[in-house]
C-alpha cells in the first residue's frame, strides 16, 4: 500500500467515525428520537466500525511481536462484535421505531422495541450490560493498549501512546459511543495515528 494512502486511511477512518459520533442522537427516550439522524448514523457506523478497527491494526502493520498481534486480535474482535451489536441495537431498533411512528398506535410497538433494546446480548439500554457491546469495548481497550505498547517499543514518542491509552479507556469511562465516548475514543485514535506517522518520518 502506498505510504500516503495508508496514512490517509489510518487517520481518516477513525476521524470520520469521531465526527459521525458527534451527531449520534442520545437515546434517552427512544420514542422521541430523531429517526432520520438515528438511522443515518447507524447505517454509516456499519461501515466505519470495521474500517476504524482495520485502521488500528494497520497502525502496527510493520510491527512484530506479541503486542502487535494482540492489537490485531483486539481490533478484529471489536469490528465483528460492534457490527453485530450496532446492526441490532441501532438499525433494527430504528426500523421498529420508524414503523411505530408510521402506525396509528405507536404505543403498541413499545413491547417489541423494548424486547430488542433491553436484550442482554444485543441490546442498547443503559440499564443493561449487553454482551456484544461489552466484549467489543474490552477488545477495543486491549487493541489500543497493545498498539500503544508496540509503538512504544518501536521508539515512537509518548504523545501517540498517551492518546491510544485515552482511546482504550473511553468506552469504560463514558459507557457510550455517542458523545462523549465515541468522539473521544476515535478522535484520540486519529490524532495518535497522525502523530505516530509524523514521528516516523
Amino acid at each position: 500500500m502506498n505510504q500516503r494512502i495508508e496514512t490517509a486511511f489510518v487517520v481518516g477512518a477513525p476521524l470520520m467515525l469521531a465526527v459521525l459520533e458527534l451527531f449520534h442522537p442520545q437515546p434517552h427516550d427512544l420514542f422521541g428520537l430523531d429517526l432520520r439522524a438515528w438511522m443515518a448514523v447507524h447505517y454509516a457506523q456499519i461501515l466505519l466500525f470495521p474500517l476504524t478497527a482495520l485502521a488500528l491494526a494497520t497502525l502496527v502493520r510493520h510491527r512484530q511481536g506479541f503486542a502487535a498481534a494482540l492489537c490485531r486480535g483486539g481490533a478484529f474482535v471489536f469490528g465483528v462484535t460492534w457490527i453485530a451489536f450496532d446492526s441490532v441495537a441501532g438499525v433494527a431498533t430504528g426500523i421498529l421505531l420508524r414503523n411505530a411512528e408510521a402506525s396509528a398506535a405507536p404505543e403498541t410497538w413499545r413491547a417489541p422495541v423494548m424486547s430488542i433494546w433491553a436484550h442482554p446480548i444485543v441490546g442498547g439500554a443503559p440499564d443493561t450490560v449487553p454482551l456484544l457491546a461489552v466484549a467489543g469495548s474490552l477488545a477495543w481497550a486491549v487493541g489500543c493498549l497493545a498498539a500503544a505498547v508496540a509503538l512504544c517499543r518501536a521508539g515512537i514518542s509518548w504523545g501517540p501512546i498517551v492518546l491510544l491509552a485515552l482511546s482504550a479507556v473511553s468506552f469504560g469511562v463514558f459507557k457510550t459511543h455517542a458523545w462523549p465516548g465515541g468522539p473521544i475514543a476515535f478522535g484520540s485514535q486519529a490524532v495518535a495515528a497522525a502523530w505516530a506517522r509524523w514521528s516516523a518520518v
